[in-house]
């Protein structure tokens, strides 16, 4: 299935107008008429849709550090979870000690 073709896809008009005029063209019963037509249309649809997504992240990184500055303010506080768990003396304790309990290996 692809998206609805009367949306505007500018980058793939030309796929569109093959596509809409081979399915004019063609038979209902011939249904693999138009399939390398069709694939053509994917193809050019998986690559907008990659440009699109490229466009709209391509400032993430500055938008989500903007995001979690803003929750910081807004809950009141000053320092990120991360940074707090590098200043906690029992975290880092818990984190880098490893367990001395003995264990037995057969408890019988």
């Amino acid at each position: 299935m692809h998206p609805p073709l009367d949306r505007p896809h500018p980058m793939c008009q030309k796929e569109i107008q093959n596509l809409k005029h081979c399915h004019e063209t063609n038979s209902k019963f011939k249904f693999w008429a138009c399939n390398d037509i069709k694939y053509a249309l994917d193809a050019c649809f998986k690559n907008e849709k990659k440009v699109l997504l490229e466009e709209l992240n391509k400032d993430y990184e500055i938008k989500r550090q903007a995001e979690e500055d803003a929750f910081q303010v807004a809950m009141g506080h000053s320092i990120t979870f991360e940074e707090y768990l590098k200043q906690d003396t029992d975290y880092i304790k818990a984190t880098t000690t490893t367990n001395a309990i003995p264990r037995r290996m057969n408890p019988s």
